[in-house]
């Protein structure tokens, strides 16, 4: 594959996991705080209302993703960094002896981790490999 195809496939593969991962948070974190599911541990709500809340960043991510790369590169590091913040509080917080469960820990590096692949993916791509005109 050439350049302009590697990207493309980035782009469209970066696109669509932000834009799923986005529709499977806002579905597991609703149906979570409104009690049609209990994930077995102690739910950490203003860190459920943030995930849920994401869940529809991560869906606008995605399009932007695919409609216009460079906001769309913005818009994951953004992302990143948010998530990376909130892991780190949290870690803090479990630290101090919060009320914060090792799969909530476990569940914002996995989302954090997520972002950052995204975000590395998409910088990775160099300009005069972009094909779509919308950048």
């Amino acid at each position: 594959m050439d350049n302009k195809a590697v990207s493309s496939f980035i782009q469209m593969a970066s696109a669509i996991i932000a834009t799923a991962f986005g529709l499977i948070t806002i579905w597991v974190g609703g149906t979570t705080f409104f009690r049609f599911s209990d994930p077995g541990y102690i739910i950490f709500l203003p860190l459920l209302i943030f995930n849920t809340v994401m869940g529809y960043f991560y869906i606008s991510a995605g399009y932007l993703i695919w409609q216009k790369l460079l906001t769309g590169i913005k818009t994951a590091k953004i992302v990143f960094l948010v998530n990376l913040s909130v892991l780190i509080l949290i870690v803090i917080a479990y630290w101090l002896e919060a009320s914060i469960a090792m799969e909530s820990l476990k569940a914002m590096s996995f989302r954090t981790g997520i972002w950052l692949i995204i975000y590395a993916g998409l910088s990775g791509i160099k300009i005069s490999d972009k094909t779509n005109s919308n950048y």
